[in-house]
């Protein structure tokens, strides 16, 4: 399954709990089609102590969530946008639908 997104994209959430809330993707997997945004759906773990130094307790930590429930946030206009492509010297650049600027 293919993702509009990347790592380190800031992008804004579209739908779901935390609908609104703004943050950068820290890891994608195209594979399940899920993305990690940083702040956004917050989770407990309770986790068992490991190793000498490491403590137990409980952990909050981000949750995947479905790559169609997040929207790219442009930098220069600062909106919520689709990426369309852009061949610029035979290599596809994305860009920004609402301004045409180039987000990479």
């Amino acid at each position: 399954m293919k993702v509009h997104v990347k790592t380190k994209d800031e992008v804004i959430v579209i739908s779901g709990k935390d609908k609104g809330s703004k943050g950068k993707v820290i890891s994608v997997s195209p594979k399940t089609g899920r993305v990690t945004v940083e702040g956004v759906a917050m989770v407990t773990k309770h986790q068992k102590s490991r190793a000498q130094g490491q403590p137990g307790g409980i952990i909050h930590k981000e949750a995947a969530i479905d790559a169609s429930n997040v929207m790219l946030v442009c930098q220069k206009c600062g909106k919520p946008s689709r990426a369309g492509v852009k061949v610029e010297d035979g290599k596809k650049i994305r860009v920004c639908k609402k301004c045409g600027q180039q987000i990479d």
